[in-house]
C-alpha cells in the first residue's frame, strides 16, 4: 500500500508540474523519485502484508514491482529525447506514472475487482501514448486500434469474473481457491465458464496466439517509445497478472486449463517465430519476437510449480532489459535514416560501431546465447516446465528458439556484413548513451550472476 500511496503522491506531482511551473524540473524528480518508491517497496520483502483484502505485498508482488518501476525509470531515460515539446505536446509523464500504478495493482491484487482496476487504470494512459503522434495516422489508427481491441478484452475479463463470482459467491481469489479445491470433481458450469473468459482476456493482454492480431499494427504506428513501454513494462504486469491468479485461484484445477494453454503456448512460440522470420520491418519484427517471448512466459505458468514465480521474473526482466536497448538503437537508426526496415542497419558497424555492438548484445540476449541473461531466461523457464513433466512444450519451445536466432542474426549480419554508401557517423545523445550502458552492463550482469535475482526467492 505505501507503493501505491507513493506512486500516486508523484503521479499528481506530475499532472499539475505545468501549472506550478517546475516542469523542466520533472525528470530528475521521476527518475529520484522512482528510485526511492522501490527502496521504501523492498522494505516489505520479508513480510507479507494483506490491504484491505484487497491488496497482497508478497515476495512476489515486491519483485515485480520493484522491477516495473525499475524499467520505468530506463524508459524515462529512452524517452527523454523523443517528448519534447517541438516533437509532443502530451504530457507523458502522468500519464506513464498513472499506468505504472495499474501494472504494480496487477502484480498485487488479492481481489479480482482489483485485477479489472488494475487493467483499466494501465490500458486508458497506454491508448492515449499509442495516438500521442498527433499528425501520424499510422499512431492515431494503433491508438484506436488498441482501445477497440482492448475494450473487447476487459469484456471478456469482466464476464468471466462475473461468472466466477456466481460460482464462487466472492471475488477473494484465495477463497475461489479454496472453493476450486473443495469441489474439484463437481466444478459448476459457472466457474468453467469463468475461467475460460478470464483467460481469453489475460491472453488478449499478453498478445499470445491467436489474441495477437492486433500487436503488430498497434506496435507499428505507435510511436517507438511507446512500442517499448507496451513491450517491457505492459507486458510483464500483464504476465505477473496472470502468474497470480493462476497460482491463486485456479492452481487446484489445472485440467480445466493446462491443454489448452499449452496449445495457445505452442502456437504462440510457432507463429511468434516464424512470421518474425519474415518481416523486413524492424518494429514489426519486434512485435512479432514479443509475441514469442510470451509464448516462454507461457511455460512457467504451465508448470506451476515453486520454480515457476522466480524463473518467470527473472525472464520478464531480461527480455525487457534486452528490448529497451533494440528500441533505443532502432530509435537511433530511424530518425537518421528516415526509414526503420533492416536496410538502415546495414553497415551500422562502421557509422557507429559502439551502436551496432549494443544491439548485438541485446539480439544475442534475446536469442538466448550464452552467457548473456536472455540465456538463462529461457533455461530457468525451460528447466520450470521440464521439472512439471511438460516435456513435449519444452522441445517446442527449443524448436521456436531455433527459429528466433534466424531473424535476430539478420540484424547481426546487416549491421556487420553489408555494405552503405553512408560514410557520416551516426551521433547518440548523452541520456541514450547512458541508457546504453546501463542496460548493457545490466544484462551482462544477470548472466553472469543469474542467481541475484533468481537465488532471492
Amino acid at each position: 500500500m505505501k507503493t501505491l500511496v507513493a506512486l500516486s503522491v508523484l503521479s499528481v506531482l506530475a499532472l499539475f508540474s505545468e501549472i506550478f511551473r517546475f516542469k523542466k524540473f520533472l525528470f530528475p524528480i521521476v527518475l529520484v523519485g522512482l528510485v526511492a518508491v522501490a527502496g521504501i517497496t523492498l522494505t516489505e520483502w520479508n513480510f507479507e502484508n494483506l490491504y484491505y483484502k484487497m491488496i497482497r505485498m508478497d515476495k512476489y508482488a515486491v519483485g515485480f514491482s520493484v522491477l516495473l518501476m525499475l524499467i520505468t525509470a530506463l524508459w524515462f531515460v529512452f524517452s527523454k529525447d523523443y517528448f519534447t515539446p517541438e516533437k509532443s505536446i502530451t504530457d507523458y509523464y502522468a500519464l506513464v506514472l498513472f499506468a505504472l500504478i495499474g501494472g504494480v495493482i496487477l502484480v498485487s491484487y488479492n481481489n479480482l475487482s482489483m485485477l479489472f482496476l488494475g487493467i483499466e487504470i494501465l490500458s486508458i494512459p497506454v491508448y492515449v501514448l499509442a495516438a500521442s503522434k498527433k499528425d501520424d495516422i499510422s499512431s492515431n489508427e494503433s491508438g484506436m486500434k488498441y482501445f477497440l481491441m482492448g475494450a473487447f478484452a476487459s469484456g471478456f475479463l469482466l464476464f468471466g469474473i462475473a461468472f466466477l463470482y456466481g460460482a464462487t459467491g466472492t471475488f477473494d481469489t484465495s477463497a475461489i481457491g479454496g472453493y476450486a479445491a473443495a469441489n474439484v470433481n463437481g466444478l459448476s458450469t459457472f466457474y468453467v465458464t469463468g475461467l475460460s473468459l478470464v483467460l481469453v482476456g489475460l491472453l488478449f493482454k499478453v498478445s499470445a496466439v491467436p489474441l495477437h492480431f492486433w500487436a503488430p499494427d498497434v506496435y507499428d504506428g505507435a510511436p517507438t517509445p511507446v512500442t517499448a513501454f507496451m513491450a517491457t513494462v505492459v507486458k510483464t504486469a500483464a504476465i505477473g497478472a496472470f502468474m497470480r491468479i493462476f497460482a491463486t485461484s485456479f492452481s487446484y484445477t489445472p485440467n480445466e486449463w493446462t491443454t489448452i494453454l499449452t496449445i495457445v503456448a505452442a502456437l504462440t512460440l510457432l507463429v511468434g517465430n516464424i512470421t518474425a522470420v519474415f518481416q523486413s520491418n524492424i518494429k514489426r519484427m519486434f512485435a512479432y519476437s514479443s509475441i514469442s517471448h510470451a509464448g516462454y512466459m507461457l511455460l512457467a505458468i504451465i508448470a506451476m510449480n515453486t520454480s515457476s514465480g522466480k524463473s518467470i521474473l527473472y525472464y520478464a526482466a531480461s527480455y525487457s532489459i534486452a528490448s529497451l536497448i533494440g528500441f533505443s538503437v532502432l530509435s537511433v537508426v530511424a530518425e537518421k535514416k528516415g526509414v526503420g526496415h533492416i536496410g538502415a542497419f546495414n553497415g551500422l558497424s562502421r557509422t557507429n560501431p559502439k551502436l551496432s555492438a549494443f544491439m548485438t548484445l541485446a539480439l544475442l540476449s534475446m536469442a538466448g546465447i550464452p552467457p548473456l541473461a536472455g540465456f538463462f531466461a529461457k533455461y530457468q523457464i525451460f528447466l520450470a516446465a521440464f521439472k512439471s513433466g511438460h516435456i513435449s512444450i519444452v522441445l517446442v519451445a527449443i524448436v521456436a528458439s531455433l527459429i528466433g536466432v534466424y531473424y535476430y542474426f539478420r540484424i547481426i549480419i546487416a549491421m556487420y556484413s553489408k555494405q552503405t554508401s553512408e560514410t557520416e557517423p551516426i551521433e547518440v545523445s548523452g541520456t541514450t548513451k547512458a541508457l546504453l550502458y546501463i542496460c548493457t552492463i545490466l544484462l551482462i550482469a544477470m548472466g553472469l550472476f543469474p542467481d541475484a535475482i533468481v537465488g532471492k526467492f
